[in-house]
Order: C-alpha cells, then structure tokens, then sequence
C-alpha cells in the first residue's frame, strides 16, 4: 500500500536472515564478541518491555475489533446479504455498529505504529509487518505482496489481498469500493452520503477482522519470545530511520493533504503525521537502550545522535499540530517538508552505522 522503500528494507532483512544456520551462527558469534566490549553497557530490557506492551493493546483491539465484525457479519447474514435490505431494516443497529468499529480502528491504529520500528526493522519480526501495516496485495505488486489470502465464508478466496490495517480502512470507510456493498450508506439518515459511510461486505469484514487478531496474537507471542540483541537495536535504527520520504509521499496523496481530491485508498483517517510521530517515538526508546554504550566510546556523538532524534520528532510534532489546528498544506509543501526530514533521518542513520561501526556491532543485511 504504498510504503515501497521500507517494504524492499523489511523483505531485505527477512531475506537475509532466514534459512541459514551458518548465517545464523556467525551473526549469534559476532554478537557475542561485541557484547565483550563496551556494548555490554547496551540495556534492552525497556525495549522488549516498550514492544510487548504494545503488542498486548494491539490484540485487545483486535479481539474488540473481530466481535464486532462478527455482530455485522450475523446481522448481514440475516437479511442474506441483502445491503439494501440491512440499512432499510436494521440502520438503527448496523450504524452504530459500524461507529464502533471505526472508534475501534482509530484507537488500535497507534498500538502497532508505535512499535512498527521496532517490528519492521528487527528480521525475526518483519514479517508481521508486512501482514498488518505495510504489504501491498498481489494485485498491485506481487513482490511486496502479504504471504496470505482470505479465505471467505461464501467461498471466495482473496488472494493476498493487502495488508490489513490498509484493508480494514478501506472497507470502513468506503475507499475500497471492491470490498463495499454497492448501495448508497446513508448510516445516519441525513440525506446526504458522506465520506465514510460504507457498508463493508460483510464476508470479507469477517474474515480481515479474525486474520487481524490471529496475526495480531503471533506477533505478540514472538515479541515475547524475543531476546533483542544490539545488533537488533541497530539495525532497526539504520532500516527505520531514514523513510521519511516515503512516508512523507503517502500523506501528500491522503485526504489530510489533497481534501476531497485525494485518490488513495489509505491514510485517509489518522494523518500519516501522526503515523509517523508513533514510529520515531519508537525509535527513540530503542536508542534510549544502546546510548550508554555508545556514549562509552564517543559521548558527544550519543549525545548528537540523541538530541537530533528528538529533533526530528519535534519536527514532526510540530506539523502534525498545525494541521490538527486546521493548517492545510500543499502537495508541494509536503513534497518540501519530506525532503527536510528525509535529509534529518538520512543524516540520523548515517551516525548510527558509525557508532555502531565503533562497537563492533553488526547491521544486519
């Protein structure tokens, strides 16, 4: 869905990693040697404790989220997926439930990007973000395509169908018309059809909505199950860091930019601002837990690196705030501002390969 240069990072990374126990065992050996040095100051335990927290809220939403597709898909199923027929006769209980579903969406959208940089940049865990944040469907591009179809309950298949935040807002909101019903949704009966009343296809809600929790509870497991290494840390730092400019690009194309003229399909309910601000916030706790090691063997360059982490942040910050106040930038201001914190991020990454350079601490490729 459009977030092509992490994605080519993310399957780099899972490309990299798996298969080969030699591989493997050189990376386990070259960790180990470090961690003889001054990188044993390196202290991940709050990440790992950051990482599972979050992963904890995510599959409470997710649980939520799949009950209440569940209520709709029982209540479509009663009028046998007659759309027409479930707004006419049922409007009083489907436009809540579709209300709910969105509060829902909103509020569980940060639990997982406030630890994408984590998620994505660490190989063992990569995948995952693929699957809820980051993959296209096979449609759009099969080499970044999620590794999984829906499987609906009618008996279609869906394959690889995107991933599936960027799906579930869709049928939500009404921007993937190929997942809606075609019927006019005018959930709250004021004449009007505004931008996000849709009815979802119930079949597919269904099944999105439990592939979302399945997936969402794998990935918590497995954030418990890991041990981070600095060689993680690192390279989640590297990976991460520097993808401004793509992220910059989707918010140009959303609704948050463009208004009513925006095409895109995603994006178009928590400005990709916030996304963003959720990511680097991340960020900043993995390098929370590595800079007493750095600062072992250049203090001011931790203290540079830091301050300009925080920096970028602010930045981010401080234009999310403006336009949560009503500021509404161009395509060419956000073409502008994503080259500035592009250049933050590329400049960012760069001291952290130095550093880890120093402590003998491998990026993984």
């Amino acid at each position: 869905m459009g977030r092509s240069l992490t994605l080519i990072l993310v399957v780099l990374l899972v490309a990299g990693c798996g298969g080969d126990d030699s591989a493997d065992e050189a990376r386990s050996t070259t960790t180990t040697v470090a961690e003889t040095g001054p990188v044993a100051a390196a202290d991940l335990t709050a990440v790992k404790t950051y990482l599972t927290d979050h992963t904890a809220e995510l599959v409470g939403f997710t649980e939520e989220f799949r009950s209440v597709a569940q209520d709709y898909a029982a209540l479509a199923a009663g009028v046998d997926h007659d759309y027409a027929r479930l707004l006419s006769e049922h409007r009083d209980e489907v436009a809540p439930l579709l209300e709910q579903a969105k509060e829902l969406w909103t509020e569980g959208n940060p639990y997982y990007e406030q630890v994408e940089g984590i998620v994505a940049g660490t190989p063992s865990l990569a995948e995952y973000d693929i699957i809820l944040d980051a993959g296209s469907s096979k449609a759009e591009d099969p080499e970044s395509a999620v590794p999984f179809d829906l499987e609906l309950a009618d008996g279609r298949v869906l394959e690889q169908p995107g991933n599936l935040y960027n799906l579930t807002e869709g049928m939500l909101w009404g921007t993937r018309p190929d997942y809606t019903a075609d019927v006019q949704a005018d959930l709250d009966a004021d004449g009007t059809v505004a931008f996000g009343e849709a009815l979802p296809d119930a079949h597919v809600f269904a099944a999105a909505a439990d592939a979302f929790d399945r997936y969402a509870g794998e990935l918590h497991e497995k954030s418990q199950a890991w041990q981070p290494t600095p060689s993680d840390a690192f390279t989640s730092l590297v990976v991460m860091v520097p993808t401004m400019t793509e992220y910059f690009g989707q918010w140009k194309e959303s609704r948050f930019v463009r208004g009513d003229a925006a095409t895109s399909d995603s994006f178009n309910v928590v400005s990709r601002l916030s996304d963003i601000g959720d990511i680097i916030s991340g960020l900043e706790v993995v390098y929370a837990g590595v800079e007493p090691a750095i600062a072992e063997v250049d203090g001011a360059g931790a203290s540079q690196t830091k301050d300009e982490l925080a920096g970028l942040a602010s930045f981010i910050g401080d234009l999310r705030e403006q336009e949560s106040a009503g500021r509404r930038y161009t395509p060419e201001q956000a073409d502008q501002l994503g080259v500035e914190a592009q250049e933050r991020g590329t400049a960012i990454a760069g001291q952290v390969t130095q550093q880890a350079a120093q402590l003998d601490v491998e990026i993984q490729q």
